[in-house]
């Protein structure tokens, strides 16, 4: 099934909601197919400039006769156990459960929705908003191909998606990706504080810095070369970016 005639429930339209949704209009889906569960009024706002889903503010509202096939949970870990049960009506429907909490388990959906529900769970991160993100997914036993294949799909409409076949890997997962964005952020931080340190303009500072991440990002991403040597290539013998890497690895 295409993204055209995928029917979904969203249930959140927060940022990381918001963000899925754009990557699926932009992949072609359709507005009247997408259903976003979202209590706060101004969540809508975000769609002022192009097509939206059908927002209403809580699942009873769903419209009735919508059967969704894809139900992804898209809200706070903290909120889920008051949150997921109203679904449970969905299990046995043909809908597959799809979450992009973190540290959610696949147990605790099949404990609130039923030992059958088809469940995937996911851990995306924040460049999904630019369409750059990556996800990480596992599926339990009930989850049938074609439900599998769609949830690639509305994954990797905001990136590149990784399945991995030990859930206990998301774990790690969390930490290199989910997380690893607030690194490289931080590091720019640091960039930046140095070059200011240095003498450089806050705004002389902050520009070399984003865009020298961006830009060693993107080489990264196109380069056949690995990141070891890309590095090595940018390191000459006693020079000035092996002293500064000997201090940071100290």
């Amino acid at each position: 099934m295409d993204l055209a005639a995928a029917r979904l429930l969203l249930v959140g339209c927060g940022k990381m909601g918001g963000a899925l949704a754009r990557g699926w209009f932009a992949a072609g889906a359709c507005a009247d197919n997408i259903v976003a569960v979202e209590p706060a009024p101004e969540a809508a706002d975000a769609f002022a400039e192009g097509p939206g889903p059908v927002f209403v503010r809580s699942v009873e509202e769903t419209p009735s006769g919508f059967r969704p096939d894809v139900v992804l949970f898209a809200v706070k870990p903290q909120v889920m156990d008051a949150v997921v049960p109203d679904y449970r009506p969905y299990t046995g429907s043909g809908a597959v459960f799809l979450s992009i909490a973190a540290g959610t388990p696949i147990r605790f959906f099949e404990a609130h929705l039923g030992r059958d529900a088809p469940v995937v769970r996911s851990m995306p991160n924040t460049p999904a908003a630019v369409g750059r993100g990556v996800t990480a997914a596992i599926c339990n036993a009930h989850v049938p191909p074609d439900g599998r294949a769609l949830c690639e799909a509305l994954l990797g409409a905001v990136g590149e998606v990784v399945w991995v076949t030990d859930e206990a890997e998301i774990d790690a997962v969390t930490a290199v990706s989910g997380s690893g964005p607030a690194y490289v952020f931080h590091l720019v931080e640091a960039m930046t504080d140095a070059g200011i340190a240095e003498g450089l303009s806050p705004e002389a500072a902050g520009a070399l810095a984003r865009a020298t991440v961006a830009g060693a990002g993107e080489l990264l991403h196109r380069a056949p070369e690995d990141a070891a040597t890309l590095r090595r290539n940018v390191t000459s013998p006693g020079g000035t970016t092996e002293a500064a890497l000997k201090v940071l690895m100290a």
